[in-house]
């Protein structure tokens, strides 16, 4: 039986902050997506309007139907709540900024290509005990970004990602890779994710769905070792 210790005080804290703007993120997704087929006065048109568009592009109500006063009413309404939502999402942004510039262990984290102020606070939040984990392969495991294996008889048979464990640290680490190389060059990507010790200098496209596995096991190793981040020279 495997035991797990429980986390400090700190980094529960932590984990509250981002549990906390992951809701406000989700629902401010679920909002923008509302849409209303509204007409427009004295055209004869007619106008999608989502929740995202500017106030700019809402007429006042004056000298429209009674049906079309209270779609832009409702547009108006949910305009305010998406600006709601904006204000507390930066709020709580800048909480993670600010524990950001005050641990060091997110400013070690912060040195690696596709880690910012928030994947870096969310993963040590959520590690934890780095003792639980033998080697980086187990925490990229943890958090679905190796491939699911069938094997039997002899035969390795390895598939995509399992896409299984901490899926908010999955996405966080994914997006973090796929911003980072999409900066390089369209032919090869330059190491973005190298290692601790050694890097090998350029990557193909075909092993660009590597760089959140590898970003995850140098997380690991600078966590489990104390070390810093020494990127690979491109």
């Amino acid at each position: 039986m495997r035991f797990v210790r429980p986390k400090p005080t700190d980094q529960l804290a932590i984990q509250a902050v981002h549990r906390i703007r992951r809701r406000l993120v989700a629902d401010r997704v679920r909002l923008s997506s509302i849409r209303f087929v509204a007409s427009v006065p004295s055209t004869g048109l007619s106008l999608l309007v989502t929740s995202r568009s500017s106030n700019a592009a809402l007429p006042s109500s004056s000298g429209t139907t009674m049906t079309a006063s209270v779609t832009w009413s409702l547009m108006r309404e949910l305009r305010a709540e998406m600006a709601e939502f904006d204000n507390r999402i930066a709020t709580y942004d800048r909480r993670i900024r600010e524990i950001f510039r005050t641990s060091e262990q997110c400013q070690r984290l912060g040195k690696i290509e596709g880690i910012g102020p928030v994947p870096a606070t969310a993963l040590i939040a959520a590690v934890g005990d780095r003792t639980c984990f033998k080697n980086g392969r187990q925490f990229a495991a943890c958090l679905g970004l190796v491939p699911k294996q069938r094997s039997s008889g002899g035969r390795a048979r390895l598939f995509g990602i399992s896409k299984r464990g901490d899926r908010y640290l999955r996405t966080l680490m994914t997006h973090g890779a796929r911003a980072a190389l999409g900066k390089a060059a369209a032919s090869t990507i330059p190491e973005v994710s190298g290692s601790v010790s050694c890097g090998k200098g350029s990557i193909p496209m075909s092993r660009l769905s590597r760089s959140p596995t590898r970003n995850a096991r140098i997380v690991w190793a600078m966590l489990s070792g104390s070390t810093f981040y020494e990127p690979a020279p491109s």
